[in-house]
């Protein structure tokens, strides 16, 4: 185990009473209902941006009826943040610095933010190293005491324990091993951690070694324990990268990167264990050019499913059969620009929107409720290698 780069008196000390002012106010702000509401929504942009002097991380305001993008800042977030969270609270944001060294070491780094309850903004609380090299995934447990961290390129994840003030303490590491038959399996490279709905298990998402590994889960006390057996063992070069649960808690998603294929999974809540119900393209048929699936989402419905594709630059659409959780190809929608890396659904499902890394920009579509397809709003905006958004009821108004 790391020790903690900096202890919470000196980093206080260092950055005086106007942060601590914002770190500790109490109560902060509490999560707003969603669903068929016209209030804006606030959208944080992660990027892969890699200086520390310059804007890493951007705030935008959308609107719900039109999809129109509008800067409202833009931030330093250290070098590349490119994956975040922020907390159902809204008090803190954390984001993974995507880098292979941080202060020396072979890591990047995670770090914690403050968000100001009445402009969005971001203030540094806290920094962590991953304690491995290119972390590409955070999330939270449901009860906000753990931060979970996929490191890609060392291939290993991470638990950092979160404090009430919510600074990161130092990580906990679980080494992965093993390799698959693709060129880019040489190794292990974990790319996804989550918890389960019920809190109870955490799943890493390993793409170069074709699992999803399963931890019993207590981030009370900052624990991840792994179980004997794997969740689940994807086909040979699947290369496995992000996993999404259904909103039922009984079904699962897989998105395969190295071989272009989503997987429905039936979950089983009392051992966490997937089994496989369906395996489908995520691209056309017609399509016979180079390709990579990067995200998934489900829609907060439950009925439709989405998966974006790199190289072909399109968001694949599904419907769900809640009969039985498969799933039913019905659109594949060009992304108007290139690699998007990912995408996010906003909290009525009624709008999404795509991060197209290697074109710079962020653009909007709406969502049909009834069929799920999606059309262009035509509202896009600029932003250096957006790499993550994330979307949530305006909490400053």
């Amino acid at each position: 185990m790391s020790h903690p780069i900096s202890s919470r008196r000196r980093f206080l000390s260092a950055s005086g009473p106007g942060l601590l002012s914002i770190a500790l106010f109490a109560g902060c702000v509490r999560p707003v209902a969603s669903t068929g509401s016209t209030k804006d929504y606030l959208l944080y942009v992660g990027t892969n941006v890699a200086s520390e002097q310059e804007s890493t991380i951007f705030l935008y305001r959308v609107s719900p009826t039109t999809g129109t993008l509008t800067r409202v800042s833009a931030q330093r977030g250290g070098p590349s943040p490119t994956y975040m969270t922020l907390a159902p609270n809204h008090c803190f944001l954390y984001a993974v610095n995507e880098t292979q060294t941080f202060r020396g070491a072979v890591s990047g780094g995670v770090s914690a933010f403050a968000v100001d309850p009445h402009t969005g903004d971001l203030k540094l609380l806290d920094q962590q190293p991953s304690n491995g090299a290119s972390p590409c995934y955070i999330s939270l447990d449901h009860t906000s005491k753990a931060a979970l961290v996929a490191n890609y390129v060392t291939g290993n994840v991470s638990l950092l324990p979160i404090a009430a003030d919510g600074q990161l303490g130092a990580p906990t590491t679980d080494q992965h091993t093993g390799s698959g038959p693709h060129k880019n399996q040489t190794g292990p490279h974990a790319h996804c951690l989550l918890p389960d709905p019920a809190n109870k298990f955490a799943f890493a998402v390993n793409l170069g070694t074709d699992r999803v590994y399963a931890y019993r889960l207590d981030p009370a006390k900052g624990q991840l324990t792994r179980l004997p057996e794997p969740a689940f063992t994807a086909k040979p070069g699947a290369g496995p990268r992000h996993l999404v649960f259904h909103p039922n808690g009984k079904l699962a998603y897989l998105v395969n990167e190295l071989n272009s294929t989503v997987t429905a999974l039936a979950y089983n809540a009392a051992t966490g264990q997937f089994r496989e119900l369906q395996t489908v393209s995520a691209l056309p048929a017609s399509y016979t050019g180079e390709n990579s699936c990067a995200d998934i989402h489900v829609a907060p419905s439950g009925l439709f499913l989405y998966a974006s594709n790199r190289g072909h630059n399109s968001i694949a659409v599904f419907a769900i059969d809640t009969a039985n959780g498969t799933l039913v190809p019905i659109q594949d929608v060009d992304t108007q620009g290139k690699t998007p890396r990912n995408f996010t659904l906003d909290p009525s499902g009624r709008l999404l929107l795509v991060a197209n890394q290697n074109s710079n920009n962020v653009v909007t579509f709406r969502v049909d409720p009834q069929s799920g397809q999606l059309a262009p709003t035509g509202q896009t905006a600029e932003v250096p290698s957006p790499m993550f958004l994330q979307v949530v009821e305006d909490f400053t108004r």
